[in-house]
């Protein structure tokens, strides 16, 4: 899966997902294809070049929200440790950490103001 995001400003935000700790597939002046996993990307696409893309108006992620992306890590330890990395490279934390349905949750925005979830998810039974 590759999830395109517009970025007002590329280098900016690769060294934000940088500073999460992910690496790069491929990058242009105009966008950078961040590794999540094997089969998963974020493609920071630069806003004129989303646009090209894109059917309709770019929203502005700090006004609106458009989906809500969700990356599942093993623990609640790792959710703890991505967000304060996050914070640390300059996103806002959103609310308060989700404790209910077996899931431990934590919410941020990215320096674009996408809309962010570190989520873990304890096993039946746990």
């Amino acid at each position: 899966m590759f999830v395109n995001v517009p970025v007002k400003d590329l280098h900016r935000s690769k060294s934000f997902y940088t500073a999460l700790g992910f690496d790069y597939f491929g990058m242009t002046d105009d966008m950078a294809s961040v590794i999540v996993s094997e089969r998963t990307q974020i493609m920071l696409l630069t806003e004129p070049t989303f646009a090209g893309y894109a059917r309709n108006e770019v929203a502005d992620p700090a006004k609106t929200t458009q989906a809500i992306l969700v990356l599942g890590l093993d623990d609640q330890e790792q959710v703890d440790e991505l967000l304060g990395k996050a914070v640390a490279a300059g996103a806002e934390e959103l609310g308060e950490p989700v404790t209910a349905g077996g899931r431990y949750q934590r919410h941020f925005a990215d320096p674009d103001g996408h809309h962010w979830s570190a989520l873990c998810i304890a096993a039946p039974g746990s």
